[in-house]
């Protein structure tokens, strides 16, 4: 069916929409204009005439009217200009309705008052400019009736054109919008997960086990040590022991002559004290080796006093190894520097004006663009003091690597959301096109899209809020809308009024 054909079956629908409007909100003075609608005898033709001002002209006998949209300076709105026998009328002589029709929308009833030479409508004329309409006129009591259609920023294209394009479709509707703000950062290692391994004796390095780079587990050997003082702690040791064990046989032997009655109490009590005195002297021996890490030795027969093991404390990588074989080093030196990497940190630099937006617990999503990774994590703690060069504060936020494909020394971004607030309308950014100076959508109306510039809102990296110019369960072009777009340009069907 043409547009021309739909045009009487629109008026009537348009006619029995506004009864159905007034009837629910109980108001007067509707039928009268639904009387309009549905009683004039219509023009079957179409805004067939141009006048003089470039307006659409509809003519009826003597009367005409010239139906433009004016938009110059201020928000578009009808004008019509009365004529009768092609002379202007004064606008206060004539009653004017336009019920208008769009895809996708509900339909909008214009009254118009007199204005200078014209009459003008009571409400604005949304973009896109594309719509159905009947125009319903009374003059001299006699009732006009004319129907008009104009198509503007509209493609036709088929669910198989559609999806031979790759253009998918979204329904507006609800979301959270987080807002956020992107800072600088470096990823650095978890400090916690550091260690500084010493000698802890001075000595000799005998040979090195692992080395820079390499991975170690738990209690794995990094290096082998000779130290002279090793060895004397383990002679003390040693000899503690071999004491007790004289004083423990003494004691023993006093015991029993003290119960047999032939030595006297105090003896005994001096062989319990001198052994228990040895006891104390080996226990202390025990408790230095060990407090070095090195176990105490009960069978010496062939074994190097003077060698121990240096272990790493933690699974992790050396990153540092400054110990060479053969060199002589003092007991607090730092000979590897192993540091899991199961966890890193992002440092984030705060500038002074976001430090109030920043705060421990919050939602982060790092970023580094350049090995292509993302992941989320939360900021663990904000450092008190500015940085004397760059004034900035830093913010820690930990990462999970598990994967280890977050490596320190990257570049990263951070972004750090503020705040997350629900929205009753919102659209993917992916969707959104600029046609002139308008953010724009295209709806999907069956076979049809049309044009739906927006008044957006919050936004995030996914979602925007729509203030106006879509209702949630509207559909609407997502992925690949620019083609819409070009085959606007193409048609020649954009707005150009």
């Amino acid at each position: 069916m043409n547009v021309t054909g739909r045009l009487p079956i629109v008026a009537v629908i348009l006619a029995g929409i506004l009864l159905g409007t007034w009837l629910l909100i109980g108001g007067s003075g509707l039928p009268d204009i639904v009387e309009r609608f549905s009683s004039a005898e219509p023009e079957t033709e179409s805004g067939s005439a141009t006048g003089s001002r470039g307006g659409e002209l509809f003519t009826k006998d003597d009367l005409s009217l010239e139906l433009i949209i004016h938009e110059e300076g201020v928000f578009p709105h009808f004008r019509i200009y009365p004529y009768w026998q092609k002379q202007s009328l004064s606008p206060a002589e004539m009653k004017v309705t336009v019920a208008l029709s769009r895809l996708g929308r509900p339909a909008q009833l214009f009254h118009f008052r007199p204005e200078s030479d014209y009459l003008i409508s009571d409400q604005e004329v949304e973009e896109p400019h594309s719509f159905e309409l009947v125009v319903a006129a009374e003059y001299q009591g006699k009732a006009y009736r004319w129907n008009h259609s104009q198509v503007e920023a509209r493609v036709e294209m088929s669910d198989t054109m559609m999806q031979s394009s790759d253009i998918e479709l979204a329904t507006a509707g609800p979301a959270v919008i987080r807002s956020e703000i992107t800072l600088p950062g470096e990823i650095i290692f978890n400090e916690h997960n550091i260690v500084h391994v010493v000698p802890r004796l001075p000595g000799m390095v005998v040979s090195i086990k692992r080395h820079h780079g390499q991975r170690v587990k738990k209690g794995e050997v990094l290096a082998v040590m000779e130290s002279a003082m090793l060895a004397d702690l383990h002679s003390q040791y040693l000899l503690a022991r071999r004491r007790q064990t004289l004083a423990q046989t003494i004691y023993d032997r006093e015991e029993q002559l003290w119960r047999e009655k032939i030595t006297a109490r105090q003896d005994y009590l001096t062989a319990r004290q001198q052994r228990e005195e040895a006891s104390i002297t080996t226990q202390l021996a025990a408790e230095r080796l060990l407090a070095l890490g090195v176990q105490p030795k009960s069978d010496l027969s062939g074994k190097n006093l003077a060698r121990y093991e240096i272990r790493s404390p933690i699974s992790g990588i050396v990153i540092d190894e400054a110990i060479v074989t053969g060199e002589v080093v003092k007991e607090d030196k730092t000979a590897f520097i192993i540091a899991d990497i199961s966890t890193i940190w992002a440092a984030v630099r705060v500038f002074p004006g976001n430090l109030h937006q920043v705060h421990v617990g919050q939602r982060a999503v790092i970023r580094a663009n350049a090995y292509d990774l993302t992941r989320e994590g939360e900021v663990t703690y904000v450092t008190t003091l500015l940085d004397e060069q760059t004034r900035t504060a830093v913010a820690r936020v930990q990462l999970d690597n598990q994967d280890e494909r977050w490596r320190p020394g990257m570049f990263v971004k951070a972004d750090l959301q503020t705040e997350a607030a629900e929205v009753p309308v919102a659209v993917s950014l992916e969707a959104i096109q600029t046609i002139g100076d308008q953010s724009v959508v295209f709806g999907r109306y069956g076979d049809y899209f049309e044009m739906r510039p927006l008044k957006l809102g919050r936004s995030d990296n996914r979602m925007a809020e729509v203030i106006e110019g879509l209702f949630a369960g509207e559909r609407y072009a997502v992925s690949n809308s620019f083609i819409i777009k070009s085959e606007l340009g193409k048609a020649g069907a954009a707005h150009d009024h």
